[in-house]
């Protein structure tokens, strides 16, 4: 059907007539994103046409049809200025039964309606910033938390996006409507777990039955919209009253790790969103990992509970072996994994067995190999910055943060980009707080340990001297040839010769030859020599 008769019809017609053209008009254009040029302004026309239109006193079928019909034009950005006035907002509010301009949020009858109205509402602030502001003035937000609260809404996307997309909404979700604790209540009653204790809920049923997918795919909007009202809440301090309540989402959260939703694929989406919620949580917090108490079957290591911790392995693991967007994928649960092994010692020597259990075999490079040090050794040099400093990061912590034992099971090669970054190539220890106990070596290790070159970290072969049979001044030659080079690059600004300060860290080569001058000259002060 031409538009401009759909829009003459909607301009001119009856409610029939228009409910008529408006079905076929959506029928035709369902699956439509992408629009002409030519037909925008009459698209613009038919916009402000249906905001007027669904003012009327209409039959909830009617208005679900003419809210389909702005759902299919909201795709086009160039058409959204009829949507993103005050009273184009406010129409599709009330239709979505969010409208907070009085005391009371009014009750829409019909679902379909609201949930027509919430997709439209959806795709005008996802494209519009100035409906993303409109809808903050409009305080849009207290209305969804009221229904939320009154009617378990179920559709939580609009509150997802508001929250994403504007920061003054996610402070306000968090702090004056106590977002965080009415979500919880929401993911508590989605997931229909109850309590065995102060952190630990469990499944009605046993075992437990794989999350139905609407559960699942409610779960999953509920964590994205925690994850964005406590976006900072890893980074400051929290007092009793919300420890009490980020435990309460931890024990939550825990659950979720546990159980599987409908599907592999969904399984590891669902996961996902858990754990990158769980990166949130106060450091404190997130003991609740390790409370609930060992029962038969469970996974027990120095007399905790290691349940959820072998998850996040299995499921740290299972990234790597996909090898797909790995700062979007990978870097999440490394973090966790190893802000948690930094404030629980349990957890880090457990994830110490697992992950760099004691070196057997020297005969290969660090980086080869199908284990899980394995893995991990080869991010240590991954092209991307972000991926590269997890990983490395991540064995620092299991390894204490000691230089020594960090070089021995990466290879100095490896590990030169994070010493370089903390200031370590000189070797010693980071300022953690970690236990005295010593590392444990293999028969096979100390056997071959005078034999293992510390810059690839295994056992090599021993290489002919290429200045065998040279004479003292052929010997003189080469060396001068080479620093002939060097100085040739350096000026060419290829490279840039570097030296190592006093305290560890990289510096051009002249700036660490001054320090080290200062520092002697300083030593012989002290020392009363002249």
């Amino acid at each position: 059907m031409e538009l401009k008769n759909v829009v003459e019809t909607v301009e001119n017609g009856e409610q029939d007539a228009i409910l008529k053209v408006l079905q076929i008009y959506n029928q035709e254009k369902s699956q439509c994103f992408t629009f002409e040029d030519e037909e925008r302004e009459a698209r613009k026309k038919m916009a402000q046409l249906l905001i007027k239109f669904l003012e009327r006193e209409l039959q909830p079928s009617c208005q679900v049809t003419c809210l389909e019909s702005i759902r299919i034009l909201s795709r086009d950005k160039s058409c959204l200025d009829p949507f993103t006035t005050r009273e184009g907002l406010q129409t599709l509010a009330r239709h979505a039964g969010i409208d907070y301009s009085e005391e009371l949020i009014r009750e829409v009858p019909d679902l379909d309606v609201i949930l027509e109205a919430l997709k439209c509402l959806c795709n005008i602030v996802f494209s519009s910033p100035r409906a993303q502001e409109l809808t903050a003035e409009a305080r849009l937000v207290v209305g969804l938390t009221e229904r939320i609260k009154l009617y378990n809404e179920k559709n939580l996307s609009h509150v997802f996006l508001l929250a994403a997309l504007r920061v003054d909404i996610r402070q306000q979700l968090a702090q004056e409507l106590r977002g965080i604790s009415l979500m919880t209540d929401t993911l508590e009653l989605t997931l229909g777990v109850k309590w065995l204790d102060p952190h630990e809920v469990a499944s009605e049923g046993s075992p437990p039955l794989p999350l139905p997918r609407q559960e699942t795919e409610r779960a999953m909007e509920i964590l994205k919209v925690l994850f964005n009202i406590t976006f900072d809440s890893s980074k400051r301090e929290v007092d009793e009253e919300d420890a009490a309540l980020y435990r309460r989402l931890g024990a939550l959260l825990r659950h979720c790790l546990m159980i599987s939703a409908d599907g592999e694929d969904r399984t590891e989406e669902f996961h996902s969103h858990t754990v990158n919620l769980l990166g949130n949580l106060p450091l404190m917090c997130l003991d609740v990992l390790l409370t609930p108490k060992v029962r038969p079957g469970s996974l027990e290591y120095m007399g905790v509970n290691m349940d959820a911790v072998s998850v996040l392995l299995d499921f740290l693991e299972r990234r790597l072996d996909r090898g797909h967007k790995l700062k979007e994928t990978l870097t999440p649960v490394l973090n966790l994994l190893t802000e948690s092994a930094r404030v629980h010692r349990q957890t880090r020597k457990f994830l110490k067995t697992k992950v760099l259990p004691p070196l057997r075999d020297v005969k290969n490079r660090p980086e080869v190999g199908n284990l899980l040090r394995n893995k991990l050794v080869r991010l240590m040099t991954h092209i991307d910055t972000d991926v590269k400093h997890c990983a490395a990061e991540f064995l620092f912590v299991l390894c204490k943060e000691s230089v020594s034992r960090f070089v021995k099971y990466t290879g100095y090669g490896n590990a030169a980009g994070l010493l370089a970054a903390r200031g370590l190539m000189a070797g010693g220890r980071a300022e953690g707080e970690y236990s005295e106990d010593e590392d444990t070596d293999t028969e096979e290790y100390k056997e071959a340990k005078p034999n293992i070159n510390p810059v690839t970290g295994r056992v090599e072969e021993k290489l002919p001297n290429p200045m065998e049979g040279m004479t003292e001044e052929q010997k003189e030659y080469e060396a001068m040839k080479l620093v002939n080079m060097f100085d040739k690059l350096s000026r060419q600004q290829v490279i840039q010769p570097m030296g190592m300060t006093p305290g560890g860290t990289l510096t051009p080569l002249e700036n660490a030859v001054h320090e080290m001058a200062e520092e002697r000259s300083s030593s012989d002060s002290d020392l009363g020599l002249d």
